[in-house]
């Protein structure tokens, strides 16, 4: 342990000299292997579970909006379609976006939102605001906890891009102030409404697949051209940064949200412990090399995210989960989504397939496949899947996503996803590090509901 903490300490003082020549400031703040990442926090006098947490109806959701990069900007026109949404103020450091926003809101006749674009913390006047009731962050990853955790100490509800937090510590950060502030946290996990993941919910709710046993997931997306655009790309090229100093599963809920709800994580079973694996890192360097030149910065710079990262976790039921993370290979993309049970299987990508026990040595034919979703379409996606289609974003899943969060909001009901999700299914980016760095050593998962999963209920399917 003591030699794996010194190598790394030099990787990252290599690393971060190197990120500095081609004009970076980056630091390594999590995959550290001396701390005790299984450990639960106790809590603090007078805090209280937020599990099945209920807040006051609202008549409008009145949002604010920060960070409107290509995440914020398609968040503001979405909301726009849901009734009972206000947008009432957005920031951004880049004042040109914040007038487009702006605009965006005042083209569909609708009162001009508050701005803010005068400085780096801008955005904790907007959390300050009478105005808001929800703060929606779409702010790169280390600003989702800061702005989570000023909007609920503001008396604001939080709704914050994935992953809702890089380290276990920001986990724990974002369970202990939802539950002194007694407000929602919930992380815009928008895969989990996703038309199929919709469906096998309800199919694995109604027992099509028997017990659930395992499940395989995953974020496999080249982003390479992406990651390396100045212009059009990641704000002050913030990803980059990220694979030049860390390894393990930097984006494990897309894949990871959907499974675990359907395998009631966090909600009769959780995850207790992880190991994980990474290729050596190849594909960047190389696509460095190709596309800006042998002897450029880019192609001479460190890169410490391994190709392919593989997680695997085993659940407190003895249940298992394999997670994979690869944003550097010529791939198409995937999130995998298959789920296994004891009389069935359904999996998702590349092709849409289901097979039962009554023929488990072949897929079910497209008559019975097409015949099966219809009968197990999920109630959301039947009642605002054809307007989600219109919208867009993501192909409606997005919309879908939103709609739910404004229902809940204005309803009063608890959220789909709370901030035990939001803290399970992040906390996979620093354990899968910390493992990666210790010869895939076995780390275990923090049980952030400190034992109210015992007796919650899986999430249910909404009618």
């Amino acid at each position: 342990m003591t030699e794996n903490r010194s190598s790394r300490r030099d990787f990252l003082r290599i690393a971060a000299g190197g990120a500095a020549a081609i004009g970076f400031g980056v630091s390594g703040s999590f995959g550290r292997s001396d701390i005790d990442v299984g450990d639960i926090s106790p809590r603090a006098p007078g805090q209280q579970s937020v599990m099945g947490l209920v807040c006051e109806p609202l008549e409008t959701v009145r949002i604010g909006v920060i960070g409107l990069g290509m995440r914020g900007m398609e968040a503001v026109s979405r909301l726009l379609y849901i009734d009972g949404v206000s947008i009432t103020a957005v920031c951004d450091v880049i004042p040109e976006r914040v007038m487009q926003a702006k605009k965006i809101v005042t083209d569909r006749n609708l009162p001009e939102p508050a701005g803010f674009s005068g400085g780096p913390d801008d955005w904790k006047k907007l959390c300050g605001m009478d105005e808001v009731d929800l703060v929606y962050s779409c702010t790169p990853w280390d600003l989702h906890v800061p702005n989570a955790v000023h909007a609920m100490r503001n008396g604001k509800h939080a709704a914050l891009e994935v992953p809702a937090a890089m380290t276990v510590e920001d986990c724990w950060l974002l369970v202990d102030t939802a539950e002194q502030t007694r407000r929602h946290c919930m992380m815009l996990e928008n895969c989990c409404y996703d038309f199929f993941e919709l469906a096998t919910l309800n199919m694995a709710r109604n027992g099509v697949f028997g017990e659930i046993m395992h499940a395989e997931c995953a974020y496999i997306h080249d982003l390479r051209w992406l990651k390396f655009e100045k212009t059009n790309g990641y704000y002050d090229m913030w990803r980059l940064k990220y694979s030049m100093l860390h390894d393990g599963n930097l984006y494990p809920t897309h894949g990871l949200g959907p499974v675990a709800q359907i395998m009631g994580i966090n909600r009769g079973d959780r995850m207790e412990y992880l190991t994980s694996m990474s290729t050596n890192q190849v594909g960047m360097s190389l696509y460095a090399k190709e596309t800006f030149g042998e002897n450029s910065p880019q192609a001479q710079q460190e890169y410490m995210l391994g190709d392919m990262n593989t997680t695997l976790v085993r659940t407190a039921l003895g249940k298992t989960i394999m997670i994979q993370h690869d944003t550097t290979s010529p791939r198409p993309y995937s999130r995998i989504h298959l789920i296994s049970g004891t009389r069935g299987m359904a999996q998702k990508w590349p092709v849409r397939r289901i097979a039962l026990e009554t023929d488990a040595h072949k897929w079910l034919s497209d008559n019975e496949f097409d015949n099966l979703m219809d009968q197990y379409e999920h109630p959301l996606a039947r009642k605002v899947g054809e307007v989600a289609r219109k919208v867009g974003g993501h192909g409606g899943m997005d919309y879908i996503m939103d709609w739910r969060l404004v229902e809940c909001l204005r309803k009063g009901l608890p959220l789909d996803q709370d901030v035990y999700d939001a803290a399970a299914w992040s906390s996979i980016v620093e354990l899968s590090e910390i493992s990666v760095n210790n010869k895939s050593q076995s780390i275990e998962i923090p049980d952030f509901t400190r034992g109210a999963w015992i007796d919650a209920k899986p999430l249910e399917i909404i009618e």
